[in-house]
């Protein structure tokens, strides 16, 4: 009933102050979205509706005396509400016991609430998912403070979603989310725990000084995976993707991962490669050709026990940029849970693989990325089912405690911003930490999203176990210099309940040191004498093998009609229709390819011969540049369609996604999903090639040096739009030198294109190499004003008869030859900007220009072959839009110094600036002209540079 068309005045009468303003906020609140009031005061709103008082302010209290026991009710349900949204910050979550309680908002004197009121209120207003021996609103009161305040303590209130809501309501009130364990579980828990603190213990006293950084102080963590992993597999998952820093790392190595503990003990001794143990390989550091320090290694582990069969854990190789590796977890996941095999979008089933990402305390609210990982959890192109977040909280990061390193109380914090819910757990509590894993994985069991646990322990010794953290942190060292560890926490425990005795705690202490000295026995002594030369493999030394990338006429012809073709009730954009359209022509003589419909063709090509292709960036399904129209949208219905979804013989998966405006994380997950599915051509695509450099981290530690530190094998293309067209700063350099820079060992290829050919053929021979030994990234600085330039865009036979050329010359007809003084190197845009300046010339027998398409590997030996031809040659200059201290001029002058030719070398561009290019598109065009009319002038010799 309408309380103010019934009874005047109603329960609200006798309300004032904080309980009256509670009641008026949640009324509001129910107003606008009931889904966000608690059930208990839904059902009083809907019985008695509004709080508002006729005749009376609300804000005084009445003379009334009426519904004193509905008030004592609201009350009651207010503080039931309070405990669950505020019940941890009264928790005992920190087990050094270094926290100020927040107790006010769940005391009963808060509410003028006493025992004996309570014991009025039926216990379903106050929980309705009590268990059945809760049998008043008192014991419901101390119920929920038993579930909210103790070891465990959550954070939900953040999630909007009401059946979310509900259902953590109702695991955590109804107690079924609290494991009930045997006593032999109990055991295997001290014995496992065991494990962990023994392997530390060992190690710190066997490898004296060196840096290990130990899991003390978290060891449950261990216990924590255990337990998620194995009800995982329970619950149909096969692949377990595993992302974390090196905090713990080797713990997590040998006791989830499985690593042998001679092969650790192996790269502390820096013992020689030795086959010792057959099923494993060799013991050393065997990883790529250079290697890595040991707890950054990753490993992978196949389970094959009587419960599971093929399964497959990772634990992803991770350098000390803390969370970069949770992007690229993700992408891991994404890739093991797709099916590619049929020509659309693959099918995904999120339940056989999903990301556990172990993270710091210090980097989860101070990394940006851990932001740009949540972002897109939830989108179409990204989701992976939801993550397992779990915080390794010890409470400092290196030297830095809590309070200079966030503005929020917890490290879990920005987590609420993305209405992931949070669990808090003390960690020196395995039986609280183990209900923690088991409910993270059921949230994303039923309602497939990220769940983050902060498990809160401590670092036993500093950061490196040889800094001495007394100078630096001493009250806080002071405590856990006089702290049990957790094993000995729980030992005790066991012990006074009566289920081990001191004598059983001893022996599995001792077990675990005898296996570790058995271990360690067998590891050979350190290698005095180690081979430096740390040479890549035959087959990436010896570079990319020769592959047919061409498409007979007939067939390329066929593809492409198939393209433009499309449902006749499909209204796409007339416009775009007549574009379109006008590539039908292209195989009859009529107009040319361009860079977009070079691409298209090339795709449709690669998912004929069963590769699947996955293409991402902020804008790719149209193009930054309206170039690409992969998908077609119906102006009346809005519907999708994307004709290389629609090939005849197409038998692999296409999918194009617009990505979040982020590119590190973006990075990170196309990396990550390559490597874990590298039968894929996995394209990521910058909007401008200069905003590339957010991503740097992932180019510099992952996609550059991954197969030289972990034999991380990647065939990732990157698309970076290059080149100087008057746009600025940040649109202009894709900042080729950055790639340059980092270029050896045949570790990717940088190419810089002119043509549409050139495009097309590349990216066939990427895809054809992708299961090769051979196979490195690709960095394809592309353009934007050529995308529809005519001297970049081709005729149809030089893809049916064409190959990738590594450098592309200008015709010269024999007479000429000795003509040529002058040879220009350049590479990308300005080749086409000097080829149509040659055109406008009565005379130009005194240059020839060659584009240096490929710059790395640099095609040393066809210059040398191109150089021969010109007897009468004496300069080879380099010609670039770049400044000089930019570009590729820094890369290629040494390399063509080397070719020890007696023409001189010398540079024309711009000269050496701390900004890429000129912001004034007017003083570009004057700039970009004084570089053509020098290159291509008679005499420039060394005289002209372009500065300094």
């Amino acid at each position: 009933m309408n309380w103010q068309s019934g009874n005047k005045g109603g329960p609200w009468q006798s309300f004032s102050g904080p309980n009256l303003g509670y009641v008026m906020e949640m009324y509001e609140l129910f107003v606008q979205n009931p889904e966000e009031v608690s059930p208990e005061l839904r059902e009083l709103f809907e019985l008695y509706g509004s709080p508002t008082i006729e005749g009376d302010s609300p804000s005084v209290p009445s003379t009334r005396n009426l519904g004193v026991d509905t008030a004592k009710i609201v009350a009651a349900i207010q503080l039931a509400d309070n405990i669950r949204t505020y019940g941890h910050l009264a928790a005992d979550i920190n087990p050094l016991g270094m926290r100020k309680f927040d107790t006010k908002r769940i005391e009963l004197a808060t509410y003028n609430l006493t025992e004996q009121d309570l014991r009025s209120v039926p216990v379903n207003l106050i929980s309705k998912h009590a268990p059945s021996n809760v049998k008043d609103g008192y014991e419901a009161i101390l119920h929920l403070k038993d579930v909210y305040t103790k070891k465990l303590a959550f954070e939900y209130s953040q999630v909007h979603d009401e059946k979310e809501r509900d259902w953590l309501q109702q695991k955590l009130e109804s107690g079924t989310s609290v494991i009930q364990l045997s006593n032999d579980e109990k055991k295997a828990l001290l014995k496992r725990l065991s494990e962990v603190e023994g392997f530390e213990t060992f190690v710190h006293r066997t490898f004296v000084g060196q840096k290990r950084f130990s899991i003390e102080g978290l060891d449950s963590m261990i216990l924590l995976l255990d337990a998620i992993i194995q009800d995982s597999m329970k619950k149909g998952a096969k692949t377990i993707n595993i992302g974390m820093a090196h905090r713990g790392r080797l713990n997590v190595l040998a006791h989830i991962l499985g690593k042998p503990y001679e092969m650790i003990f192996a790269e502390f001794q820096h013992a020689p490669n030795k086959q010792l143990i057959p099923s494993e390989g060799s013991i050393g550091i065997t990883y790529g050709w250079t290697g890595d320090v040991k707890y950054h290694l990753g490993a992978n582990r196949e389970v094959n026990d009587s419960n599971v069969k093929g399964a497959r854990i990772t634990l992803a190789n991770n350098p000390s940029h803390l969370e970069v590796i949770s992007p690229i977890v993700t992408g891991y996941t994404r890739a093991a849970q797709e099916n590619r095999d049929e020509p659309k979008y693959p099918e995904q089933n999120v339940e056989s693989s999903y990301a556990i990402l172990i993270h710091g305390d210090a980097a989860f609210p101070g990394q940006g990325i851990v932001a740009e990982t949540f972002n897109y959890s939830g989108i179409k192109g990204y989701q992976t089912g939801g993550s397992i977040h779990v915080i390794a909280n010890n409470l400092i990061g290196f030297t830095t405690e809590s309070y200079d390193s966030r503005s929020t109380k917890y490290a879990s914090d920005p987590a609420k911003g993305f209405e992931v819910p949070i669990v808090h757990v003390n960690a020196d509590d395995p039986e609280s930490v183990i209900t923690a894993g088991l409910l993270a994985y059921e949230y994303r069991h039923v309602f497939k999203k990220d769940f983050v646990i902060d498990l809160i322990g401590y670092r036993r010794y500093g950061h490196n176990e040889m800094d001495e953290p007394m100078v630096t942190n001493p009250l806080l060292y002071k405590k856990i210099q006089n702290h049990p560890t957790p094993r000995a926490l729980y030992g005790s425990k066991l012990v006074n309940s009566g289920i081990v005795n001191e004598e059983t705690i001893n022996q599995y202490q001792e077990e675990i040191q005898s296996l570790l000295k058995e271990a360690y026995e067998v590891v050979p002594k350190k290698d005095e004498n180690p081979d430096i030369k740390m040479n890549p493999p035959e087959p990436v030394a010896n570079g990319l093998p020769k592959v047919i990338t061409k498409i007979p006429h007939d067939q390329l012809k066929a593809i492409n009609e198939e393209l433009l073709t499309w449902p006749e009730d499909l209204s796409i954009n007339k416009k775009l229709g007549r574009i379109l359209k006008r590539r039908s022509e292209v195989f009859e003589g009529k107009g040319k390819i361009d860079w977009a419909h070079a691409e298209t063709l090339a795709f449709a090509g690669i998912l004929n011969d069963g590769t699947p292709i996955r293409l991402t960036g902020q804008d790719s399904e149209r193009g930054t540049f309206a170039q690409r129209h992969l998908v077609l949208h119906d102006e009346v219905t809005g519907g999708e369609y994307i004709p290389l979804h629609h090939l005849k013989d197409g038998n692999a998966s296409f999918t194009v996604h617009n990505s979040p405006l982020t590119e590190a994380a973006v990075v990170g997950y196309e990396y990550g999903y390559n490597v874990f599915a590298p039968e894929t051509l996995v394209l990521w695509e910058a909007q401008f090639g200069d905003f590339a450099n957010m991503a740097q981290v992932m180019f510099d530690q992952f996609i550059s040096s991954g197969r030289a530190k972990w034999g991380q094998k990647s065939g990732l293309v990157m698309l970076l739009p290059h080149g100087y067209e008057g746009q600025g700063p940040e649109h202009s350099s894709g900042r080729i030198e950055r790639f340059l820079q980092s270029a050896a060992e045949n570790n990717w290829t940088v190419a810089n294109l002119s043509t549409a050919a050139q495009y097309f053929h590349i990216l066939r021979r990427q895809a054809a190499v992708l299961q090769k030994e051979e196979i490195r990234p690709l960095v394809i600085m592309t353009p934007k004003s050529l995308l529809r330039h005519q001297l970049s865009s081709v005729s149809s036979d030089t893809l049916t008869e064409g190959e990738f050329l590594s450098v592309l010359e200008e015709e010269i007809t024999g007479t000429s030859l000795e003509k040529v003084e002058k040879l220009i190197l350049c590479t990308g845009k300005v080749s086409i900007d000097l080829s149509e300046a040659v055109s406008k010339m009565d005379d130009h027998s005194h240059v020839h220009i060659a584009r240096v398409e490929e710059i790395y590997p640099f095609p040393k030996e066809k210059i040398l072959e191109m150089i021969s031809k010109f007897p009468n040659l004496n300069e080879i200059v380099w010609v670039q839009e770049e400044p000089k201290n930019m570009g590729a001029w820094t890369f290629v002058q040494p390399l063509l110094l080397e070719l020890n030719v007696e023409a001189e070398i010398t540079y024309i561009g711009r000269r050496r600036r701390s900004s890429p290019s000129e912001g004034e598109p007017t003083v570009h065009k004057k700039e970009q002209e004084r570089i053509i009319t020098e290159a291509l002038k008679r005499g420039v010799g060394g005289r002209t540079n372009g500065g300094n």
